[in-house]
């Protein structure tokens, strides 16, 4: 139980006849009174009801011996009485009190709050106010910077006092400080918050950071890059999107990522690729995009693991469009860079980024087709399709399937010269159609039958001597043993009849068009 107090008090709250020598002390502690806050007050009453009203009289009896012998035993409570309607009262004392440290709690948080409120009020006061000194603003604009680089909620409420255009307006200083304290400042506040973003923009935001890599004057590398970095985070929103594409902040971006200078460094240069990225995905701006010679510059970085798997993923986006596939295909060297990475057995992101940009050009252009098995696309494949990852494979049977329906075209050609009618597949399928088309009886239809029966054995053998000429290939290159037990689906890729010969003979065109 809470130690009894040991003045007054009794007199005031319990005792019923104050005496007159008393009534100076009762008046000091009536002015006490006033001067503490309610929770506390409540929370004295319950100590000493806790105590018991008689032990604060015994305390009045026995004060001056106590003082005499230095003991402060009759301070302390006495020993709880047993009986259980006792404890009861207890129970509930204890409660009272428990709701009272609440109720201080509560009003101490609440305090604290207001505090934080006033002083984001007073920095918003101190941006707002054009006619003070740019230091004060400039330290005002690193405060919130500092404030809303972690909590969430500091962002919201610096918005809802009105920091972003104040912040904004700072762009419009020649002052370097002024330019680079506002610029991470609103780059803070727009961190996990639309709505944010969306205000940065709508202010005109965008514009004024333009501007500034616009000045004829050199721009500092702690600005371009400040920009760099708003670019990245206001590009997240889909509704700044078309602004921001349609603006000069990508040819800006696509020359940091250039880095002509060598000035630019490796975060800004990452920065960049993925602002870059965020525009990509909107289709509007891949004209704007393509007006640049960004292209180039993300094929010919291939093989740089730093910004590799991000230039094959803006390349995704980019050959959506037609004028992407266009601007892709005419890059020197394009398809056999690609094809490349198929075989970047160690990068299985950057092999699905890369087949799935050539899945989209072999499913629309017969030329690409072609350049691609120029490429030696065809080795690779059936590589991918025995040791990829699921997605690889997936896009790299589409592929096949692409060339594979060339090669019947180019097979239904050469026969409907000579046979007049169509053949969809590199071999016939009906030996006897075969001969009444020719004109010719019963034996010549068994010649033909024997020929054709020929003909799919030495197809057939010629494909399976060629995936285990591939797998050979594939293990050696693996580092693997030369007797590797082959997996289940090469077992099936040579036990099927029709896989051989839908896959396999246009895998074995491919390879003899290589030299293999």
């Amino acid at each position: 139980m809470a130690n009894c107090h040991r003045n007054n008090v009794g007199s005031l709250v319990l005792g019923h006849h104050p005496t007159k020598s008393s009534a100076a002390t009762v008046s000091g502690n009536v002015r006490l009174w006033n001067s503490l806050s309610a929770a506390s007050f409540r929370r004295i009453i319950f100590d000493a009801l806790s105590c018991g009203g008689a032990a604060y009289r015994r305390n009045n009896h026995t004060d001056s011996a106590s003082s005499t012998d230095g003991s402060d035993s009759d301070s302390e409570c006495p020993k709880p009485n047993p009986n259980p309607k006792r404890n009861v009262r207890s129970e509930k004392l204890s409660d009272l009190l428990s709701m009272a440290d609440s109720e201080v709690d509560a009003e101490t948080e609440t305090k604290k709050k207001e505090e934080a409120l006033d002083d984001l009020k007073r920095l918003v006061s101190e941006l707002q106010a054009e006619d003070s000194p740019p230091v004060k603003r400039v330290a005002a604009a690193s405060a919130v910077r500092r404030l809303a680089r972690e909590d969430a909620e500091v962002r919201v409420t610096f918005a809802m006092l009105g920091a972003i255009p104040p912040l904004a307006a700072m762009l419009d200083l020649e002052d370097l400080d002024s330019q680079v304290a506002s610029l991470y400042a609103l780059l803070n506040l727009g961190i996990g918050n639309d709505a944010n973003k969306a205000a940065i923009v709508k202010v005109g935001s965008v514009h004024k950071m333009l501007k500034l890599i616009e000045s004829p004057d050199s721009v500092e590398t702690s600005v371009s890059e400040a920009i760099v970095a708003n670019f990245l985070g206001l590009s997240a929103l889909d509704s700044n999107k078309p602004i921001i594409g349609s603006s000069a902040a990508v040819p800006f971006l696509v020359r940091t990522l250039q880095n002509l200078d060598n000035k630019t460094s490796s975060q800004a240069k990452q920065d960049a690729l993925r602002a870059m990225y965020n525009l990509s995905i909107f289709p509007g701006n891949v004209s704007f995009i393509l007006e640049t010679n960004l292209v180039p510059f993300l094929i010919n970085s291939v093989g740089d693991m730093e910004v590799t798997n991000r230039a094959l993923a803006i390349l995704s986006n980019l050959v959506s469009t037609r004028e992407g596939r266009k601007a892709t295909s005419a890059v020197p060297d394009a398809f056999p860079i690609l094809v490349d990475v198929l075989n970047w057995t160690d990068s299985p992101e950057c092999q699905e980024k890369a087949s799935y940009v050539l899945m989209i050009m072999a499913h629309k252009s017969y030329g690409d087709r072609q350049a691609m098995i120029e490429a030696g696309i065809a080795s690779s494949l059936l590589e991918l399709s025995l040791l990829g990852t699921t997605l690889a494979q997936k896009r790299a049977s589409r592929i096949l399937e692409c060339l594979r329906v060339d090669k019947g075209k180019q097979v239904s050609g050469s026969f409907g010269g000579n046979l007049g009618a169509t053949v969809s597949a590199p071999i016939c399928g009906s030996s006897s159609s075969c001969a009444k088309m020719d004109g010719g009886g019963k034996d010549g239809s068994d010649e033909e039958e024997e020929m054709m029966s020929e003909e799919k054995k030495a197809v057939k053998q010629l494909v399976q001597q060629s995936l285990q000429n591939n797998m050979r290939k594939i293990a050696k290159r693996a580092n693997l043993p030369q007797d590797t037990v082959p997996s289940d689906h090469f077992k099936s890729l040579t036990a099927n009849p029709y896989v051989m010969e839908e896959r396999g003979a246009i895998i074995l065109e491919a390879l003899h068009q290589e030299g293999m």
